[in-house]
């Protein structure tokens, strides 16, 4: 307990014992002790559950505390509404002469607390949108939590953004602006066949990302009539709600310092989770073409990784097994570098790896 909590303590504390006693031997009943007595018992007493209050929302931080108070202020508001529509129901009706006062009084009562509690939850509910805020002046948290990411159109194109929200990674995160609905929807029914067969490709992908359980996918309405261009429009709503840009086109990457908005791009998301080789290790791989030394071949991975065998261009079209000498990162990804195994050799290095194993 530092020293200004302790001082408020004991402050408030003096306070209650204070007030209550005075208050206490102002009354007529009883002896002056005992009524000294009970005012400081009484005030003991109050100061305790004050500190027990303290304790009690010790986690509560000033701007739940404001949140709450808004919340309690727009649910007063809304009982009143709620209060006032019903009185005028009555006035205009005859239902207040077959009810008794008391229960217009309950009904009454319940409609109020009915909105209290409405307008309170609501409130808390969209915290995160809601600020206090004056004149040009706006107060945000500081301890910001993560940004929410605007989705463009190639990722909408691209069938892994349903894998991905799926994860639990972007959930509360992704926003779909309304302008680009509009775009797809007018090419699914007017656009050239590649074009349709792209929109509603992506219009299908929205449906299954409205499906994902506890992503809770958002639309945006705002729209900028005067820019022509979606990513523009893209960048300046970015902009508005403090947002970065999720894309699957490797161009909208270098926007990002131009136009100082960050750009993730889910390629580099793909080449940063792809499992790494070990040298040394024994992998299987599909000889596809030649390479561009004499006697290597290229191979890919399931997942587009190119795979380098020096030994492997006289086995186009073929299922090899290679060993892994390195393993490169490029600007477009990782390439592995490995050597073509015979049968010898594959044979030797197994046989020597089980027996450091049995040791």
């Amino acid at each position: 307990m530092n020293i200004s909590l302790a001082f408020t303590r004991i402050f408030f504390l003096v306070l209650s014992i204070f007030f209550i006693t005075t208050f206490m031997l102002s009354s007529q009943t009883g002896t002056v002790l005992s009524n000294a007595l009970w005012g400081v018992g009484l005030g003991t007493l109050f100061s305790l559950m004050l500190f027990g209050f303290d304790t009690l929302f010790r986690r509560f931080n000033l701007r739940s505390f404001n949140i709450a108070i808004i919340g309690l202020f727009i649910g007063y508001l809304m009982g009143q509404a709620l209060v006032l529509v019903f009185d005028v129901i009555l006035d205009l009706s005859s239902i207040s002469i077959a009810l008794q006062p008391q229960t217009l009084e309950i009904i009454k009562i319940c409609l109020f607390l009915f909105g209290i509690y409405l307008g309170a939850i609501m409130t808390l509910r969209g915290a995160d949108e809601v600020y206090v805020s004056i004149p040009f002046v706006r107060f945000a948290p500081t301890a910001h939590k993560k940004k929410d990411l605007l989705v463009d159109v190639s990722v909408l194109a691209d069938a892994r953004i349903i894998d991905l929200s799926s994860s639990g990674l972007l959930d509360h995160q992704l926003i779909i602006p309304r302008f680009l609905m509009k775009e797809l929807y007018a090419q699914a029914e007017t656009g050239d066949e590649a074009s349709r067969s792209k929109a509603r490709r992506c219009l299908d992908v929205v449906k299954k990302l409205e499906a994902v359980p506890h992503l809770e996918l958002r639309f945006n309405d705002t729209d900028f009539p005067e820019v022509k261009e979606s990513m523009g429009k893209l960048v300046r709503l970015a902009r508005l709600l403090d947002a970065n840009i999720l894309t699957a086109d490797i161009s909208r990457v270098q926007m990002a310092s131009v136009e100082g908005i960050r750009i993730i791009n889910i390629h580099s998301l793909s080449n940063a989770l792809k499992p790494l080789m070990q040298t040394g290790e024994f992998i299987k791989i599909k000889i596809q073409r030649y390479g561009k030394e004499p006697r290597q071949g290229v191979g890919y991975l399931e997942d587009g990784t190119m795979v380098v065998v020096n030994g492997g261009g006289n086995f186009i079209g073929e299922v090899i097994d290679a060993q892994v000498l390195s393993v490169k990162h490029t600007s477009s990804g990782r390439m592995i570098f490995c050597n073509a195994c015979d049968d010898e050799t594959l044979s030797h290095d197994l046989a020597h790896e089980s027996y450091d194993d049995e040791r």
